[in-house]
């Protein structure tokens, strides 16, 4: 988990860095509101990546859970669908967005 906080802490400030350097004209191809094409695939990368690590979590859980209790595990399995079909929604929403803002400008 540690090495996952210091990844995400290193994408978030070469990020950072990289604004002022993407905030120049280079007369490149951009989409709508100025976008790079290349920043709306790292978005879609970052949320399939985070939906991967979402599901990998609710289901070692799960299956903790259901190895600690199997007499629950009914209830735990049904519970596990209902936040993995939250998880999927909102991954979906993300790629949604990114894949708006690449084809429509």
């Amino acid at each position: 988990m540690k090495s996952f906080q210091n990844l995400a802490l290193v994408l978030v400030v070469v990020l950072l860095m990289a604004a002022p350097a993407m905030a120049q004209s280079s007369g490149g191809e951009t989409s709508l509101l100025g976008t790079s094409k290349y920043a709306i695939g790292l978005g879609v990368a970052l949320t399939i990546i985070g939906a991967a690590f979402g599901f990998g979590k609710i289901g070692a859980a799960a299956l903790d859970g259901m190895a600690r209790q199997p007499e629950v595990a009914g209830d735990i399995r049904g519970a596990m669908i209902v936040i993995a079909a939250l998880l999927e929604g909102a991954t979906f929403f993300g790629l949604l967005i990114c894949l708006l803002t690449l084809f429509v400008g």
